[in-house]
């Protein structure tokens, strides 16, 4: 994913500026076309259980997808970028969170961080996807090169690790949480509570059970790949402190993933991430206008099939400066016994 190397010489704050504004009209759409569905899809799959699981298990396919559409939504109202009211964008995105096992203020402050860090080798671990460089691989333990390993496998990441996250971690405060992070948590979790007992009361624990694991188990493996994916390309965007760079992080560091309209659709066309990274302000259905218009935004795009080229990529290189897979390691070990 290449950038001209006169880009941060444009005024991109002016370019993006346009397309900043939230509209009311189709926030409310966008709402209303994402939970009443997926609400509809929860009382179809409850119903389901009396004729076939199987049923049941194919229609938690869309049910996820519009649970990942209602986290894009969540995500703008962290970003205070869906409603022009900061009230409004609270108010939505602590429901939401509830809806999606996320802590709304902690994971506000969480992401904020990862947007002001997002390629600063210095300043990992808040956010991502955590990502060792070669060298900090070979200088390693053996078992932390082994749990690294498993961590970045896809059959983990996607599944035990993503739902895990969600499930689990999201039900406690970091360590350096303020007081808002941690009210956040316990109000969550309050809230969480109510709904598993209000629907066990309603349906039957195991009847809960039944629709949601298929659905959050889905929908976490799709939305950690979608945000895997898109810092994790072999011409990624990693720096030292000294050398970072904001917009590079963005337009270099971000990808550009050009998906099928449908997906583009339930993903809320967070593909134009590049475009996000730069102006987190920008509310999700600006994006692709706001891309469509400007020149300066159309990178090289990351496609469906080229993106799966990710799931080998494991490590940062810094001397090649690109993102290589274990395979690569043979090569450093020959080159360290030759020197």
């Amino acid at each position: 994913m290449s950038v001209g190397t006169d880009f941060e010489k444009l005024n991109w704050q002016k370019l993006v500026a346009a397309y900043a504004r939230p509209d009311l009209r189709r926030s409310l759409w966008q709402v209303a076309n994402t939970l009443l569905p997926y609400f509809a899809l929860w009382a179809m799959m409850l119903w389901s259980l009396q004729v076939s699981y199987w049923l049941t298990l194919a229609l938690a396919i869309p049910a996820a997808g519009f649970m990942m559409r209602g986290f894009i939504i969540f995500h703008d109202c962290c970003h205070g970028s869906f409603f022009k009211s900061r009230k409004a964008n609270d108010s939505l995105g602590f429901f939401l969170g509830v809806l999606m096992l996320t802590p709304y203020a902690q994971w506000r402050h969480d992401h904020a961080v990862h947007h002001a860090t997002a390629g600063n080798l210095d300043r990992r671990g808040v956010g991502d996807v955590f990502t060792l460089t070669v060298q900090e691989y070979l200088a390693s333990p053996w078992w932390k090169r082994a749990g690294y390993r498993i961590m970045r496998h896809p059959l983990f990441l996607l599944t035990i690790g993503a739902t895990f996250v969600f499930v689990v971690s999201h039900r406690f405060w970091t360590p350096k949480a303020g007081r808002e992070e941690r009210l956040s948590v316990v109000y969550t979790n309050l809230a969480l509570a109510a709904i598993v007992a209000g629907m066990s009361w309603l349906v039957g624990l195991k009847a809960f059970l039944l629709v949601f694991t298929p659905i959050i188990v889905l929908a976490c493996g799709v939305g950690v790949w979608l945000f895997y994916v898109q810092h994790q390309f072999e011409e990624a965007y990693w720096e030292r402190k000294e050398n970072w760079s904001f917009v590079r992080a963005g337009l270099q560091g971000s990808s550009f993933y050009k998906l099928p309209a449908v997906l583009q659709w339930f993903s809320g066309n967070i593909g134009f991430h590049h475009i996000h990274h730069l102006s987190p302000k920008i509310p999700n259905y600006n994006l692709p206008k706001c891309h469509r218009e400007n020149a300066a935004f159309q990178v090289r795009p990351l496609t469906l099939w080229s993106s799966l080229k990710s799931m080998r990529l494991h490590l940062w290189d810094e001397t090649a400066r690109r993102l290589v897979g274990f395979d690569a390691l043979r090569r450093y070990k020959s080159q360290a016994l030759q020197s």
